[in-house]
């Protein structure tokens, strides 16, 4: 079943973009636009916000990835990109600047940022 891909700081880089490399920058290292989500496990919204992804996830094989990052194990990264409040969602198009958005969204808002900012 396809599903949210956990990300540590390593995978990050790799993935999504290679802050420490350039740090003026920002280089989208993936394939596939991508979601990522910054979350904490015990957090009621990022569990709410976590289960649509997993939906998001399946609904859009293939053309997007979704990954979840979790605050409280990789600080460093969490840091480096100034996260400070979850959930905190990172739309990362192909061929374009991020977009940060922050708090729980719904699963229509979700589809309608895909669309705008990811496809």
């Amino acid at each position: 079943m396809i599903k949210a891909i956990s990300l540590t700081k390593s995978d990050f880089l790799q993935k999504v973009s290679n802050y420490e490399a350039h740090p003026e920058e920002w280089i989208f290292e993936g394939k596939k636009p991508c979601i990522v989500d910054f979350y904490a496990e015990w957090y009621a919204p990022s569990k709410k916000v976590s289960a649509i992804l997993e939906e998001i996830a399946v609904e859009y094989a293939g053309q997007i990835n979704i990954y979840k990052v979790n605050t409280e194990k990789e600080e460093d990264l969490t840091s480096a990109l100034g996260i400070r409040s979850i959930p905190s969602l990172l739309f990362c198009p192909v061929d374009k600047r991020p977009q940060m958005a922050r708090g729980t969204m719904s699963k229509l808002e979700f589809k309608k940022a895909i669309k705008e900012v990811l496809l």
